[in-house]
């Protein structure tokens, strides 16, 4: 009996030494995770404070002016509530409509900056040497100023003094197109520089995408004796479609956003045949000081950004291969 009352005695101090060590263990565990997340917080905060300050608070706040008759001269105590009156002068307005069809039009050139920034990437990265100076080559027209951009084609497009309807007519072409001088082909000229400009971004990407790409499975299809089109088609485009797919999403959003090459290229002209529904929001939230007017364009155009990107990821899911 003894014995054992010592034994107990021993073990006693033991586990409460076990214990205290573990409840130790747990506290610094606990002190350093939340030093950790106090140090992940403070990293984010600049972050955070300046996307709730210059995004978050001013779509609340577009929101909000969207229901009221208001200009940002008079103040806010000015601001006078209409309900969906905007809304409805928007959506029946022809200026508006003509807008985003002439928006809808633009789409069209994001297929086609991807098809020719597919095919560049494929024909540089398989048959052309020194394809870090053509990546720099294609690559400046992105990063260019677009209104240092916009002002060169006001040069290369002017209807009697522009190079390029001088080359035209001295291949024989008595009456060229007056470009961004005519209503027919004003948007077209918006649609061309857009694409020259886009291809550089896109081209880029898709050599990343192609990279990834094993040579194996070229190698393989050439014994089996498929051609470079077959390849083309069965392997490069299904592998990259989701590179493709990001770059279409961003480049129908970014279409929508069209604002300083159309503001310095025509100035939405000339007959309003270039206007968007970004230029249309300037003109009635700065020139014709129309806020609420003008945030429930703003308001209109984040709804059908958001439906036309949420059709895209249900569409992916028939075309993208992960």
């Amino acid at each position: 009996m003894g014995s054992e009352v010592k034994a107990e005695t021993k073990v006693a101090p033991i586990t409460k030494n076990k214990v205290n060590k573990q409840a130790k263990r747990r506290k610094s565990a606990a002190f350093s995770g939340w030093k950790e997340n106090l140090s992940g917080y403070v990293f984010i905060a600049p972050m955070f404070i300046g996307t709730s300050i210059l995004v978050v608070f001013p779509i609340l706040a577009s929101f909000v002016l969207s229901f009221t008759d208001w200009n940002f001269v008079s103040g806010y105590e000015n601001a006078k509530f209409v309900g969906f009156e905007n809304f409805s002068k928007l959506l029946s307005n022809p200026l508006f409509i003509k807008g985003l069809i002439n928006n809808i039009i633009l789409i069209l050139a994001v297929p086609i900056t991807l098809i020719l920034s597919l095919g560049l990437a494929v024909i540089i990265n398989k048959h052309v040497y020194f394809k870090d100076l053509f990546k720099v080559i294609y690559f400046m027209p992105f990063i260019s100023s677009v209104v240092a951009v916009a002002v060169v084609f006001q040069v290369l497009f002017h209807p009697t003094k522009g190079p390029i309807n001088h080359l035209l007519m001295s291949l024989g072409i008595e009456n060229p197109p007056g470009w961004i001088a005519d209503v027919t082909f004003a948007l077209p000229s918006v649609m061309l520089i857009m694409i020259w400009t886009g291809i550089g971004f896109n081209l880029i990407i898709y050599l990343a995408g192609l990279q990834n790409i094993p040579k194996e499975l070229y190698e393989a299809a050439q014994m089996d004796g498929a051609s470079a089109w077959a390849q083309f088609t069965k392997i490069t485009i299904p592998l990259v479609s989701p590179t493709t797919f990001l770059l279409f999403v961003t480049g129908v959003i970014s279409s929508f956003k069209v604002f300083d090459l159309i503001i310095v290229l025509t100035n939405g002209g000339p007959a309003n045949s270039t206007i968007t529904p970004v230029v249309y929001l300037y003109q009635q939230a700065f020139i014709e000081l129309k806020t609420g007017y003008a945030s429930a364009i703003s308001i209109v155009m984040f709804v059908i950004i958001l439906i036309i990107t949420y059709i895209q990821f249900l569409g992916q899911k028939k075309w993208v291969n992960y």
